[in-house]
């Protein structure tokens, strides 16, 4: 196994092991450009995170307290009843899954916000459990979203009809400069530290000026975070009965090497055509 550059000037941090061998991959390349990590010897946990979002100047949005799950032991209420009533987030230690979830709050804090008042709402209609359809959508996507910033409706039309090759390879000078992909799921983040063949997260796209990507990284977020709560929480997208659509993570350019060779993408148990509609019968 090679190591990369970041490891190499990173020796001491043997916590951050398992992400610096996949810092290639672009969303974990953007995480260390935007967080860096170098002074955290130790996983950082809330403390650190604290820390971390104290210093981050992303969207000017107040971000909640992260707190160790432990010292929340005493609280009765449900996950997004803490977040909402304590802003507060329970946090595990040394746990990579939640470290992923303290991150993308940082990044994309009036969205899940949001995201979580949405919760709240149908709770208080409907109880805790079963969970609504609408909620359903919303924890699908926190764990394994992927919102596409695009210019032109086509690409991502392409990508909701299955069209892989087009998209991935025809179009793929376009990536990065008309239509580019930014994580939200937590859950997708941290299985991407052990990449394998059938990971898929779910996507929403939010549609951006062409100015966008002349913005720095830390700009980018600001404007998706901003814009996704107009173009989807505040506009309903949660509510359809299907609005999440699938995409196979590893063949979005720059997330695995191996999708530079355009037979990465023969794999139709991976890259599967759009179902067709059932045909009714007479």
């Amino acid at each position: 196994m090679s190591y990369s550059l970041y490891q190499l000037s990173h020796p001491n941090a043997f916590w951050l092991t398992p992400l610096q061998v996949q810092s290639e991959l672009i969303p974990f390349r953007q995480l260390i450009e935007l967080f860096g990590f170098s002074e955290f010897k130790h996983w950082p946990n809330a403390s650190g995170l604290n820390q971390m979002a104290n210093t981050l100047t992303l969207s000017g949005a107040v971000f909640p307290e992260f707190v160790t799950q432990q010292s929340m032991a005493h609280h009765d209420g449900y996950y997004e009843q803490i977040v909402f009533q304590e802003h507060k987030v329970p946090t595990r230690c040394d746990n990579w899954h939640d470290f992923f979830n303290a991150l993308i709050w940082m990044l994309f804090p009036q969205s899940k916000q949001a995201l979580n008042r949405l919760h709240i709402d149908d709770i208080s209609q409907h109880g805790l459990s079963p969970r609504t359809r609408r909620r359903n959508h919303i924890t699908h996507f926190d764990e394994c979203g992927v919102i596409l910033a695009y210019e032109d409706e086509q690409d991502i039309q392409a990508l909701a009809e299955h069209q892989w090759q087009d998209s991935f390879i025809a179009q793929r000078p376009r990536w990065g400069q008309q239509i580019d992909a930014f994580c939200f799921g937590h859950a997708n983040l941290e299985m991407l530290l052990n990449p394998f063949t059938g990971l898929t997260g779910k996507w929403l796209g939010v549609k951006v000026e062409a100015t966008f990507w002349q913005m720095s990284l830390a700009q980018q977020y600001a404007y998706l975070d901003k814009a996704f709560v107009t173009q989807h929480v505040q506009a309903g997208s949660f509510n359809l009965p299907k609005p999440l659509k699938p995409l196979p993570l590893l063949g979005i350019p720059g997330w695995w090497p191996q999708n530079q060779d355009p037979d990465f993408y023969t794999n139709t148990d991976y890259f599967r055509p759009k179902p067709q509609a059932s045909q009714s019968t007479v």
